[in-house]
């Protein structure tokens, strides 16, 4: 078998099992946070019936490359929350300086 690999790895479509070897579906989406390398958790899809549910990051016990195994048993897949996509981020952007501080700026020679 070949070595484990990073949760910055996890591609869409990746086969999800659990503890007890069963395949519940497949990678959705990862959630967490690259910069500085936190994982929250996977969004997986099932098969029967399609549906998307979130597995918390403490769920997952091994990532191997195509596949992510969790430490949970089959019966506990339907305990599992219904995926939620976090809102969007708003990014602020600073505004255009005032017509004075401009004009004050560029009489000073700091264009």
């Amino acid at each position: 078998m070949t070595d484990p690999v990073s949760w910055l790895q996890i591609g869409q479509g990746w086969k999800v099992i659990t503890s007890d070897g069963v395949i519940v579906g497949t990678v959705a989406q990862v959630e967490g946070d690259k910069q500085s390398d936190i994982f929250d958790g996977l969004a997986v899809e099932s098969k029967q019936p399609t549906q998307i549910r979130y597995v918390p990051g403490e769920q997952v016990a091994t990532i191997y490359p195509g596949e992510v195994t969790l430490k949970i048993a089959s019966a506990g897949i339907g305990a599992l929350e219904p995926f939620q996509a976090p809102p969007p981020e708003t990014k602020w952007l600073p505004g255009k300086a005032p017509l004075t501080t401009r004009m004050s700026n560029w009489l000073r020679g700091r264009r």
